[in-house]
């Protein structure tokens, strides 16, 4: 079992060395441990920093690309170093690196695929009561948009197991941590949590400059994830509550037309007729997404195999893993060919 712990990074020479030398040498049924950091086009001396800490593999970009692209460079590159468990956690040592154990132990135990570590968010001394107010917030609308029960949405202190990871799409160029937990309920992915502890505050997050900021991209990521996962859903709520919206105004005018002056509010009659027509088109774009969401699920799936032979074949598992794939598919191609064969002898007998 190879555990890699990655680290996104973006100028982190002053904090690298301390959130390193919290993370954990050896874990229980974990029988190696390497880590990687993805310079994100850092600008200080980060990559020097972790060469001579000791980090044996380095991702570099040349300018910064943002966390989502930086936390996928880091999940190929651990597959390709043939990782059955990939740790991802933040550089300025938010979490606690002992707590890395208690994460990775139900893949260990094989009760998960993915696990979320849930910060203690009420206790967190540096978040204002606003930002803890909004976590909690975000979290409950994630678990509706996802139909999972993550405490702690935006915590980017997460395990996956090999499975999981070659699974992962991150299309939003922000943030990874809310679109996977989406992703893994639609895809009915095994994902749990658990507690952990949090150090304090080394410096201000650089992830957003301010709460409308956080607020308004995370609202677009929730609602661009559940768009693409859940069109039929989505489409179909906000086809509903307009078309709604136009029958409660067409109510409105037969009333005052039957029991009133039986004349004017004309404008009613062509309001209700735009909203329900546009409830209507807006429910068959539903549909229609439906139905791009299902080719994208068989692109996922043809993905999902191409990583498969890709990433696994550097390694002694994954050959075995294709070796064996291999002699099943020669085996129902045997059996199939010796039913022709037996068809075509039965055929030549009775005529």
């Amino acid at each position: 079992m190879k555990l890699i712990i990655q680290i996104p990074c973006y100028n982190e020479e002053k904090t690298l060395a301390q959130t390193f030398n919290d993370l954990p040498q050896a874990i229980s049924g974990v029988d190696s441990i390497e880590y990687l950091i993805i310079n994100d086009g850092s600008t200080d001396r980060t990559v020097q920093v972790a060469k001579k800490l000791g980090i044996q593999h380095v991702v570099t970009f040349k300018r910064n690309r943002g966390l989502a692209a930086g936390f996928m460079a880091g999940i190929e590159a651990c597959l390709r170093l043939g990782a059955d468990i990939i740790v991802n956690t933040d550089a300025d040592n938010q979490y606690r690196g002992e707590d890395i154990a208690r994460i990775v132990k139900p893949i260990i135990d094989g009760k998960a695929e993915i696990v979320v570590g849930s910060r203690p968010i009420d206790e967190i001394e540096h978040f204002s009561r606003r930002k803890k107010l909004l976590q909690h917030l975000g979290s409950w609308v994630v678990r509706l948009a996802s139909d999972t029960d993550i405490p702690d949405a935006p915590s980017g202190f997460r395990a996956y197991s090999r499975e999981a990871a070659m699974r992962l799409n991150v299309v939003n160029q922000y943030t990874y941590t809310l679109e996977t937990i989406i992703q893994a309920g639609h895809n009915r992915i095994a994902i749990t949590s658990v507690p952990i502890r949090t150090n304090p505050e080394t410096r201000k997050s650089r992830l957003f400059k301010s709460t409308f900021g956080y607020v308004k991209r995370s609202a677009s990521t929730i609602i661009r994830a559940f768009m693409m996962y859940k069109p039929l859903r989505f489409f179909g709520i906000l086809g509903s509550l307009i078309f709604l919206m136009g029958l409660l105004i067409a109510v409105r005018f037969l009333f005052h037309y039957l029991f009133s002056t039986g004349t004017g509010h004309l404008q009613s009659l062509i309001l209700s007729a735009v909203l329900m027509l546009l409830g209507f088109q807006t429910f068959v774009a539903g549909l229609q997404a439906d139905i791009i969401a299902a080719n994208r699920k068989l692109l996922e799936d043809i993905q999902y195999r191409v990583r498969n032979l890709d990433y696994a074949s550097g390694t002694e598992a994954g050959m075995k893993r294709i070796k064996n794939e291999q002699n099943q598919y020669s085996e129902k191609l045997s059996y199939h060919t010796g039913r022709g064969k037996e068809r075509s002898v039965h055929y030549h007998q009775k005529h």
